[in-house]
């Protein structure tokens, strides 16, 4: 049986609501108008002019427009929200959705902290409605080949990421404190969760700030994780060097008994074996990985796709909240590392989260659920 409510007419578009008309508002605005699988009815903001003038810069003369996103919903009698606010407010506007009957596709991080989304996946377990993140650059299409690469290296215990970009974005990320760790690293984390098949133990982390970097906060970092099984995971980035940039995804490398993995972070994956390795044919993996892809949704719009179809069939969603929650566990973990400026085990960073949200919960219903899991592991199915 489902553990969410799923769509009652599996045929008719989902009709969705979107919160935040602001610059990742645009980009989805586009996604949601182009997807024959949802049908976009109304547009909230607290900036209900921004919103406006959003709307009638990109004709959308059909929807309705408002500050509340549960009286839009209602009016319009929508069947989902997809939540495009800053990080900061997306805990409160989860819980909202999710009390009000309805499933929630929500912009990464789900929450800011642990602790927040810990609530939120017991808001979502207690209100049966779908939480999911969009942890969008699980939706590249080499990502898979890349996995089956790896997965034909036999044991992996060396991996290592190397993101490198000049970004420069304006707003809240240029204000906030650790931008590259809190911001973008989940993705390269969720994705090396992804690639590997298990699960973060431990990370030292250390950040640092470039003196001609224009973030208030430290806009470069390295971490290492251990992983079960003892993979040590290397992650270097910065978003304040220009010149021989990578891509969006990083770029890649992963050893393992049988040889060496890499990955370009676009399209460009080359293995090669050990001497007397029994090798599978490189090419094999490729084209039975692009052939099962086909032609899938990418980004965003992948994470929208595999929402909807969720909806439609019940079928838990890779970036469900609960599953997420290990990668926002990484970041967290990693910030604290570099404040400590020492190890810090992921098991420590879940269960002090678990205790804070017990702590700081104000819903009596979502309070006891959390309480009756007896710890964050045992709540996340560890």
């Amino acid at each position: 049986m489902s553990a969410f409510r799923t769509v009652a007419d599996h045929a008719a578009p989902v009709r969705v609501v979107l919160v935040g008309a602001g610059e990742m508002g645009r980009n989805w605005i586009a996604t949601l108008t182009a997807s024959p699988e949802v049908e976009l009815v109304g547009l909230v903001d607290l900036n209900v002019e921004l919103a406006r003038a959003v709307a009638g810069e990109l004709g959308l003369s059909s929807v309705t427009i408002g500050t509340n996103l549960v009286e839009v919903a209602r009016e319009r009698g929508a069947n989902a929200i997809v939540n495009v606010t800053i990080p900061a407010a997306h805990h409160a506007v989860n819980t909202q959705a999710l009390f009000a009957g309805l499933p929630v596709l929500c912009e990464k991080p789900i929450a800011p902290t642990v602790a927040e989304a810990l609530s939120l996946a017991a808001a979502a377990e207690v209100t049966g409605q779908l939480l999911m993140t969009s942890q969008s650059r699980r939706y590249y299409p080499s990502i898979a080949r890349y996995k089956r690469a790896i997965g034909s290296l036999g044991s992996v215990e060396i991996a290592r990421t190397e993101f490198f970009r000049s970004a420069r974005f304006g707003g809240f990320r240029e204000e906030m404190p650790s931008p590259l760790l809190v911001d973008m690293a989940i993705h390269a984390f969720d994705a090396a969760r992804y690639l590997f098949g298990t699960n973060p133990v431990s990370v030292y982390c250390q950040e640092s700030n470039p003196s001609w970097s224009w973030y208030r906060g430290d806009a470069a970092a390295t971490a290492l994780f251990e992983f079960d099984g003892g993979l040590r995971y290397h992650y270097t980035g910065s978003w304040v060097s220009a010149g021989l940039e990578t891509s969006w995804n990083g770029q890649w490398r992963v050893n393992g008994a049988g040889g060496t993995a890499t990955w370009d972070g676009d399209e460009k994956i080359e293995v090669e074996y050990l001497e007397g390795y029994a090798e599978p044919s490189s090419s094999s993996l490729i084209n039975e990985a692009h052939s099962a892809a086909g032609d899938k949704p990418i980004e965003i719009a992948g994470a929208l796709d595999e929402f909807i179809a969720a909806l439609r069939t019940g079928q838990t969603p890779s970036g469900d909240v609960r599953s997420n929650i290990l990668s926002l566990a990484m970041v967290e973990a990693a910030v604290h590392s570099a404040e400590a400026k020492q190890r810090v085990e992921i098991h420590a960073i879940l269960e002090n989260a678990y205790r804070a949200a017990i702590r700081h919960e104000r819903r009596p219903e979502v309070g006891a659920a959390l309480e009756a899991w007896g710890s964050g592991s045992a709540g996340l199915g560890l």
